[in-house]
């Protein structure tokens, strides 16, 4: 996790370094805005990636030098087989997405399908119980 939070503190610092002579140059606010969002949320990033690295005390066994390779073997969580959610997401976005520009109805059917998907993507590996079912 070090090494990805090491990765986007350099993209943090490419980016306030273009804002900056971009702003001092341009005179246009649109660059300056999104150079400023990027640098924020690569920033917010690496900060996420290096507060990972301390509270798991050192990271994983792939950002020491004197690791071993068996050290990084094992389960690495669970990942789910396959899930329908996706394309009704991609779904319900393009059609909440479409009826911004042609109808309130299609808005209203996005946000249904869009709030179903998430809905299952949420709940779809729930523990239903103590027996299993």
């Amino acid at each position: 996790m070090k090494a990805e939070g090491w990765l986007f503190t350099v993209m943090t610092v490419f980016f306030a370094v273009t804002g900056l002579v971009y702003g001092f140059w341009a005179r246009e606010p649109a660059g300056k805005a999104i150079l400023t969002v990027a640098f924020l949320m690569s920033a917010l990033v690496a900060l996420f990636w290096f507060v990972q690295h301390q509270r798991k005390g050192g990271g994983r066994p792939e950002d020491r030098k004197d690791a071993e390779i068996v050290e990084s073997s094992g389960s690495k969580g669970f990942f789910p087989p396959r899930s329908g959610y996706p394309v009704l997401t991609a779904l319900g976005v393009a059609l909440f997405s479409l009826g911004l520009v042609y109808a309130l109805w299609l808005i209203v059917c996005g946000a249904v399908l869009l709030g179903f998907a998430v809905f299952g993507f949420i709940f779809q590996y729930h523990d239903r119980g103590d027996d299993g079912a």
